[in-house]
């Protein structure tokens, strides 16, 4: 029983990454196909590619994920069944969500909606929640991310601004264009390392639920299969989003394009390896957008689009969270668990 529920929930889990690769795709790329600095598919062929290098390259957020939510190891006295039900619930609802959003060309968090599923089941359950790790590394991040996003992208660009005061704009236009292959590169990277550990995390939650691990080291076929499902994911595009990103919030152009990359991908680059805190990536570029935008005039940035994306930002965790605690009382009530 056990052997089966964990082949199905490491396939839910996948499955989760590939969506999460296709919803984010345009966090990486919808600046540098909106400004013309790469064509579609290249920015495509890209991007999978540097998600599957940037999978690769740590574990430290996938830890959290794994055991900083909530804990299913043997020592808490969870039955496996009933564990790998849990994390099974935690991935159906974030998927759910991942589609709904995706549907409507919203770009919200699938990292804020993996851990509000998790966060959900875990109440349901009545298992324990680990709510101060909860608070430390995915709430306050959450907040002080796109702040921090949005002001050293609206600073950097000033800065860039005054710099490039008196060059040739058809120069600068080119070379930032070409500057911007770099950039979508790092932020794809980023998105790598950030967003396929969550779904490492949650693929050794159901081993160690289902007692075919011990402790949180990701083994090397989770780290493969993970970074391959978000690059397949990514590379089957993420068409709606990007438009959404690309050209509804603003219209950008190269250089504002490569600030907005260029801080997105330090912001996550930092948090990864500093802070261990799995953030979202969606919020960073977007709110890095605005803070690019802002600097042409504050009219500029589509207010109305970007209040939209927040209300999917606000809805996210409890939405997942609901979810996945509706489909683990549906699947508890059937397996009696």
């Amino acid at each position: 029983m056990e052997i089966a529920l964990v082949v199905v929930v490491v396939a839910f889990a996948l499955a989760f990454d590939y969506t999460n690769g296709f919803h984010d795709a345009a966090n990486a790329i919808a600046t540098s196909v909106s400004t013309r600095a790469l064509t579609p598919r290249r920015a495509l062929l890209m991007a999978a590619a540097f998600n599957l290098l940037g999978a690769l390259l740590g574990t430290e957020v996938a830890k959290t994920i794994g055991s900083g939510i909530i804990d299913l190891s043997a020592e808490t006295g969870i039955a496996a069944t009933k564990g790998l039900i849990m994390v099974l619930a935690a991935v159906i609802g974030a998927i759910c969500w991942n589609l709904i959003t995706w549907w409507k060309g919203l770009p919200s968090s699938s990292s804020h909606a993996l851990i509000g599923a998790l966060t959900g089941v875990g109440v349901v359950a009545g298992v324990t929640v680990h709510w101060k790790v909860i608070l430390d590394k995915v709430v306050i991040p959450m907040v002080a991310s796109p702040l921090v996003g949005f002001t050293l992208a609206f600073l950097l660009m000033v800065g860039l601004l005054w710099a490039f005061r008196n060059a040739n704009p058809h120069k600068v236009t080119r070379r930032f264009r070409i500057a911007q292959t770099v950039s979508a590169a790092a932020m794809a990277l980023g998105h790598g390392l950030q967003d396929a550990q969550k779904t490492m995390g949650v693929i050794v939650l159901a081993l160690v639920a289902g007692g075919f691990h011990q402790g949180t080291d990701i083994p090397l076929w989770v780290k493969i299969a993970a970074a391959s499902a978000i690059s397949l994911g990514t590379y089957s595009g993420g068409w709606r989003i990007m438009r959404t990103l690309g050209r509804k919030v603003i219209e950008l152009d190269p250089a504002r394009g490569f600030v907005a990359e260029t801080v997105a991908a330090s912001v996550l680059y930092t948090t990864a390896f500093a802070f261990h805190a799995p953030i979202s990536t969606t919020h960073t570029i977007t709110s890095s957008i605005m803070g690019v935008g802002a600097t042409k005039r504050m009219s500029a940035v589509r207010w109305g689009v970007a209040g939209n994306i927040a209300v999917a930002w606000v809805l996210t965790i409890p939405a997942a969270a609901t979810v996945a605690g509706l489909v683990y009382a549906l699947l508890a009530w059937i397996s009696g668990v």
